[in-house]
């Protein structure tokens, strides 16, 4: 049995959801930060943010993402004149490479999907652990590939796939861009089969794209 800081006791059932109820806030409350302030990124904060996206799952356990992090602001001002989609001015980024040599050494094609797949799962858990730590992220894919690679002094065989923005937010900036007003779950969920429960929404057939 643990100790709360109140001294009561709390249950290991009742740490576990506490502990559960703080990732989901922490999903519900990230936003894609897009105006950051002039203040550093501390280096104890990179590292955290680091150490969380190696716990990202990769194909197989793996690991064939390489993190290229800088916090120098030569640098950064070199990625941002190569980046026509860094509207940010961060103090500091992390770009999430594929080592394709390593990859092909598993027998894994240069174009496998479970690359870029994850790439996806690394960049969301870099962006939800700075989110915890109140460190504003924001993804970048649009960008000079080569000129990058040249930036960041990046060995051959290492292909940066998505840089990531890092910085304490700053109020205004672009607005975020709106979705489809209300969006639930529930539109973005078909049950196979059908829900059939009393209550349950009455199900709609998945639409094709136009």
């Amino acid at each position: 049995m643990g100790i709360g800081p109140s001294g009561a006791g709390m249950t290991g059932v009742g740490a576990d959801a506490e502990r559960g109820a703080a990732v989901l806030a922490a999903i519900r409350s990230r936003r894609v930060v897009r105006a950051m302030t002039a203040e550093p990124v501390e280096r104890h904060a990179l590292e955290t943010i680091l150490d969380a996206a190696r716990w990202a799952p990769t194909a197989g356990n793996r690991h064939l993402q390489r993190f290229v992090a800088t916090d120098d602001p030569a640098t950064l001002r070199v990625l941002r004149a190569v980046s026509p989609g860094m509207l940010q001015h961060p103090t500091a980024a992390i770009t999430i490479c594929t080592d394709h040599a390593l990859a092909a050494s598993y027998g894994f094609p240069s174009d496998a999907p479970g690359l870029r797949i994850d790439v996806g799962t690394a960049a969301a858990t870099l962006m939800l652990a700075a989110h915890a730590i109140g460190i504003g992220a924001g993804p970048v894919t649009s960008f000079s590939h080569a000129a990058v690679a040249v930036a960041l002094r990046l060995p051959e065989s290492w292909v940066p796939e998505l840089v990531v923005c890092l910085g304490h937010p700053r109020p205004g900036g672009p607005a975020p861009i709106r979705g489809r007003p209300h969006l639930t779950w529930r539109d973005l969920t078909t049950w196979v089969p059908p829900d059939r429960r009393p209550g349950a929404d009455a199900p709609e057939p998945p639409q094709s794209a136009p």
